[in-house]
């Protein structure tokens, strides 16, 4: 049987960090989904097309090998898009213990409407300290976000500025 997983997010932007818990999410799966969802609760700096296409150009460029699939899903619960596609777990990134107590509930939730199991992946020691939502500030104060993000990111971002 084909093991699928999900690696949900907002990706905006896409991180070093997330590029490294898809990569490690696709060598313990068979089919990996990177899956970019909107969040109702963040106020979105790139539309989600955006984001996909960001996301697909740094698994590029990263030269990710296994069955990446990236897409988006904006309607309905997470667990229909996982039931859809035969995923039976989801894997998450966290870096605290901030993001263990947002996470968990919903992986009680998850695993209650659907048997859908959570995944919790430590990320690099290089990249801890990265969110997508850091990325944004540095980038709208100008400053350089190539050290936390692929380069198809960074000179995204470089040229928005310019």
């Amino acid at each position: 049987m084909k093991r699928i997983a999900v690696v949900p997010g907002s990706f905006d932007p896409v991180t070093l960090g997330h590029i490294d818990v898809i990569e490690r999410a696709a060598n313990m799966f068979d089919e990996v989904h990177v899956l970019v969802v909107h969040n109702p609760d963040k106020a979105a700096l790139l539309p989600i097309a955006q984001r996909v296409s960001l996301i697909q150009e740094s698994i590029a460029e990263a030269e990710l090998s296994g069955n990446i699939l990236v897409t988006s899903w904006s309607v309905g619960l997470l667990v229909d898009y996982c039931t859809d596609v035969g995923a039976s777990v989801l894997v998450k990134g966290i870096r605290s213990q901030v993001d263990v107590a947002y996470e968990t509930p919903m992986a009680i939730v998850n695993r209650n409407l659907a048997g859908v199991e959570t995944v919790f992946l430590l990320p690099d020691p290089a990249h801890a300290h990265v969110s997508s939502s850091l990325v944004r500030q540095v980038a709208a104060l100008g400053g350089d976000v190539a050290p936390y993000v692929p380069r198809a990111v960074a000179d995204f971002l470089q040229a928005e500025r310019e």
